[in-house]
């Protein structure tokens, strides 16, 4: 099974735990063949995976998005997300949702600490229970 990362690095510390996480599960579980693409927002996610939908078995999608004074993070987060299952439904492969959705950065700092309930690991372990049940 080939799977790829497709990791927002716009808040890095962030960006790096959820990829740290989900790393350390797919290497658990002995997923090694694992490429990681990263993209400066998570408006890019999408994208990057409809151009790369036929060369994996499946993709994580990692990123953060901060509540702000403006709708932006309404449209973004409604934008990825909608992106992100259409691509799942049309090409029928497992795209797991690790985009933290947050009011603040303590909140998204909490969630995605490695020694708490990490989102990159949460992920992670749902790809891989679709993966072993097709």
């Amino acid at each position: 099974m080939k799977i790829c990362i497709v990791n927002s690095n716009y808040y890095k510390i962030i960006s790096k735990n959820l990829l740290k996480g989900a790393l350390n599960e797919l290497k658990k579980n002995n997923y090694n063949n694992v490429d990681v693409k990263t993209v400066s927002g998570a408006f890019e996610i999408p994208n990057v995976i409809s151009k790369n939908i036929k060369m994996y078995d499946a993709f994580i999608a990692l990123g953060c998005i901060i509540k702000g004074q403006t709708d932006h993070y309404y449209f973004i987060s409604n934008a990825v997300s909608l992106g992100l299952m259409n691509l799942s439904i049309q090409s029928k492969k497992p795209i797991g949702f690790g985009i933290l959705t947050c009011k603040n950065l303590k909140q998204a700092k909490y969630r995605a600490q490695i020694s708490k309930k990490n989102k990159g690991k949460e992920v992670a372990t749902g790809i891989i229970s679709i993966l072993q049940n097709r």
